[in-house]
């Protein structure tokens, strides 16, 4: 059962919770990138830094008389620089070293001259994910002396200690970026997306339960973003909707009326009819001139309720399909079309349909739906009508062609329009929107593909074409019918 209120999604089921989450997320996944390198940077400067410091305490070595030093000041320096051994190559020197009694075995040597970017990143992963203490002997460019190379031994594990204290202070930094963005970007769909939809919801399910009050029109939004929009095209398609319920709403009780009516007037028109008669026996020229237009009068109010009745009526097809041949079906409804006109035109009823040519369909309804096109020709003053048909894949296009006076331009712009479609004086229109809910009742449409008919058809440019294209269907092995 369709709900009368508008429906308020809880918080964590609705959009602006989705957003929140989908801003941290892709917030945290940008800082992960930047945190990549910048670990890797992190780990890079570590070690420079160990190169620096021991390249001072080298210098301090230097400055010894004879270059010997004793034990304390060998632990104190080897203390700050948090180094096993320091090894100091100048190229005018030999090497120099300050070292333990005995250095533990290197698991790993790092040489900071080598420059590479991914390299980097692996190495500070590498770090990173190590569960034991590794030494490291790092060797490089001394920083403040390029032409000094240093070695020097260190444990992996103060360096591993510092990154995961560095990665810490970015995670942190990251959840509260990403917290504060999303909660502006929560504010932001809020106010820009959340309560234009929700007004937009509420006008279309006030509208929904009273679609004729006029006051339950959505205001137009002065906005010109895809919400404003939506907006003002909402309000349009209210105000339309609400001029075509109305205007159902008026042709409803027009057919209730008609039906209620229908007995009588059918009596008083049979009463009517039956005087005319009488007065056809008059031998009076003025009375046998006038008996004719009255015949006409009633035959075209007959006309008229049976059109306005059927269409009333007819709110639903449902259709009782077989297999035939459309050949046939068209010089059925010929015969028929021709005898509704007998002693008053004559129609030259044409047929261009190959043979053997059979559709899956409704064969009455079909049949009716060509008997209108045809007197709605005739009626409309055409003298020769051609029915022509082709297959087309899985569709048969079956053409109704005349030679009358054509379509007007009202007309054609109100050509499917009950009760103001109608090409000639008099006319309801009913005939072409009962053969459009006919075809569209079988999967297909009528189109108008011309106001002149086709050059080898009757009439020779001038009249009308219409178009029904329909599902031809077919019955496969077990028999049973297919419609593309």
């Amino acid at each position: 059962m369709p709900e009368t209120q508008p429906h308020r999604p809880q918080f964590l089921h609705s959009l602006s919770f989705r957003l929140l989450l989908l801003t941290v997320f892709f917030v945290m996944l940008a800082e992960f990138f930047i945190w990549t390198p910048s670990i890797a940077r992190y780990r890079k400067v570590y070690l420079e830094e160990h190169l620096a410091r021991a390249h001072l305490s080298m210098l301090a070595v230097e400055v010894v008389p004879g270059g010997k030093i004793d034990k304390v000041l060998e632990k104190a320096l080897l203390f700050h620089t948090e180094a096993y051994g320091i090894v100091l190559n100048r190229p005018d020197r030999r090497m120099l070293m300050i070292s333990k009694d005995m250095p533990p075995k290197v698991d790993l040597v790092v040489d900071t001259n080598i420059d590479s970017f991914f390299g980097f990143i692996k190495d500070a992963f590498s770090t990173l994910s190590q569960n034991k203490n590794r030494i490291l002997r790092v060797v490089g460019p001394s920083p403040k002396d390029p032409k000094v190379t240093i070695e020097v031994l260190i444990d992996e594990g103060p360096m591993q200690a510092a990154m995961w204290d560095y990665s810490r202070r970015i995670l942190n930094l990251s959840v509260g970026i990403s917290l504060f963005t999303a909660f502006l970007v929560y504010l932001s769909l809020q106010w820009l997306m959340v309560g234009p939809m929700r007004r937009i919801t509420q006008s279309m399910t006030v509208f929904r339960n009273q679609p004729e009050d006029l006051t339950r029109t959505i205001p137009p939004s002065s906005r010109s973003d895809e919400i404003g929009i939506a907006q003002r095209e909402l309000a349009v398609m209210q105000d339309e909707l609400r001029a075509a319920l109305q205007q159902k709403t008026r042709l409803a009780a027009l057919g209730a009326a008609v039906a209620k009516i229908n007995h009588d007037l059918r009596n008083s028109l049979a009463t009517a009819m039956l005087a005319s008669d009488r007065l056809a026996e008059v031998d009076d020229p003025e009375v046998k001139a006038t008996v004719p237009k009255i015949l006409n009068a009633i035959d075209r109010a007959v006309s008229l309720c049976s059109q306005t009745l059927n269409f009333v009526s007819d709110t639903e097809l449902h259709l009782d399909r077989s297999r035939f041949a459309l050949e046939k079906l068209a010089a059925e409804a010929g015969a028929s079309v021709g005898s509704y006109f007998e002693g008053k035109k004559t129609v030259d009823w044409q047929i261009d349909i190959p043979d053997g040519l059979e559709i899956t369909a409704d064969k009455e309804q079909l049949f009716r739906a060509l008997i209108n096109l045809g007197q709605n020709a005739v009626e409309a003053g055409a003298a020769k009508v051609l029915v022509r048909g082709r297959l087309d894949g899985n569709w048969i296009d079956l053409d109704v062609i005349d030679d009358g006076p054509g379509l007007s331009q009202p007309a054609r712009e109100k050509l499917f329009q009950p009760f103001a479609g109608s090409a000639r004086n008099g006319g309801t229109g009913l005939g072409l929107v009962i053969v459009r809910d006919i075809c569209r009742a079988h999967g297909g449409d009528v189109t108008l593909i011309g106001p002149e008919g086709s050059g080898d058809g009757p009439g020779e440019g001038i009249g009308a074409t219409f178009r029904l294209r329909l599902p031809a269907g077919d019955r496969d092995s077990g028999g049973k019918v297919q419609f593309p």
